[in-house]
């Protein structure tokens, strides 16, 4: 079974990830990390409803790979912008094999003590134009979700756009009353109660 994990921010700089967050939302990102195998560093806040938000870049520490970094973030250049949705399995090498899209092969990561697998394609661009959620399986409890102090921002809409839109409804084995498929141009659109009133994040 696929459940909504959570949602990634990227950016030219970790920097101005974070502050298109922190502007969008109203509220102040928490510390995050590095990801080791993918050269790239976060910033994460906890969103209610067992979900949360990371903001996301290449790390400048790193230099270049001999392999794409997830989240299409080799070809990133611009403002922030929400870049990608993450979903979680319970069973990630079946979910994966009964895909029929090029969702990417698992690779395991790690982060301090937290451990879990993503699967990646190897140009590191997931289908329908990075429209299609990116899949992932905790290996540890508890995981950032339940770790992370409450932001008092909850996810309330997740709009999902493509020209395809039906076709990339039917595609994702994903079924959130939350999350709504519109037609237009790719690109994800978030809407947050927050101490601040509704806000938009995209």
């Amino acid at each position: 079974m696929l459940e909504l994990d959570h949602l990634a921010v990227a950016g030219e700089s970790l920097e101005e990830a974070v502050a298109h967050v922190e502007e969008a939302l109203g509220v102040a990102m928490g510390p995050g990390g590095q990801h080791a195998h993918f050269g790239t560093h976060n910033q994460l806040i906890g969103l209610g409803d067992g979900l949360y938000l990371e903001a996301i870049a290449v790390d400048p520490a790193v230099g270049e790979l001999p392999y794409a970094r997830w989240f299409d973030l080799d070809r990133f250049e611009g403002v922030p912008k929400l870049g990608n949705w993450i979903c979680r399995s319970d069973d990630l090498v079946a979910d994966v094999a009964a895909i029929e899209l090029d969702v990417g092969q698992p690779v395991k990561l790690t982060r301090g003590g937290l451990r879990w697998r993503m699967a990646v394609p190897k140009s590191g661009v997931l289908p329908f134009e990075d429209c299609f959620p990116a899949l992932m399986q905790w290996d540890v409890s508890p995981t950032p979700a339940t770790l992370l102090a409450p932001s008092g921002c909850t996810l309330v809409r997740l709009e999902v756009a493509h020209p395809d839109a039906a076709r990339l409804h039917d595609a994702v084995p994903v079924r959130d009353a939350r999350v709504v498929y519109v037609e237009g141009a790719a690109g994800l659109r978030a809407t947050f109660d927050t101490p601040h009133g509704q806000r938009v994040l995209q």
